[in-house]
């Protein structure tokens, strides 16, 4: 299988006043190893995210897409369902944590005056799965987009190499927040 770990980098939070960047990292992986390493500039709290990451992809034969959630730098959220539509590679979202809607709900309404629009491609994701990829790991939560729930559960048990993590994920989120450090 080859797969696309997504990884934002760090920021200032809480500057909304100022123009900010961070890295979107894509690895590609498989059982071998690392195969490409691709990086975009992403505008904090923006909304270009989406936009980065089907340039990301340009050219690339993937089986699936294993995003590290559908927010990243910041509030800038992805549309998982355009990603999908225009490359029609199967997306996975992965999340550490379980989600807390309302409360995301509440952050977009006290932030962004689009914050509808902002909430609208998070909550038509649909609903969200709990896997254990690894025995004595707590449980991690997934959306799907363009697969099933329970190839996507083999995707991610598959890809937890050495964390719960997804091995993708985990690595573009090492050299991002790497190269993003301050």
């Amino acid at each position: 299988m080859r797969l696309l770990g997504v990884e934002d980098g760090s920021f200032k939070a809480h500057l909304r006043d100022v123009d900010q960047l961070t890295i979107l990292c894509g690895v590609v992986w498989t059982q071998e190893g690392i195969e490409d390493i691709q990086l975009r500039e992403v505008t904090v709290d923006g909304l270009d995210v989406t936009e980065r990451l089907l340039d990301l992809m340009k050219g690339m034969q993937l089986d699936a897409v294993i995003l590290g959630g559908v927010t990243f730098a910041g509030f800038n959220v992805m549309d998982v369902h355009r990603i999908h539509r225009e490359t029609d590679v199967p997306i996975i979202v992965y999340i550490a944590m379980k989600p807390n809607p309302d409360r995301v709900k509440k952050a977009l309404e006290d932030h962004f005056d689009d914050w509808e629009k902002r909430y609208l491609m998070i909550d038509a994701l649909g609903p969200i799965h709990e896997a254990k990829t690894r025995e004595d790991d707590p449980p991690l939560f997934f959306e799907v987009v363009g697969c099933d729930a329970f190839w996507a559960e083999n995707v991610l048990k598959e890809s937890a190499v050495l964390a719960r993590t997804p091995e993708p994920v985990r690595i573009a989120g090492l050299i991002a927040r790497g190269l993003t450090l301050r």
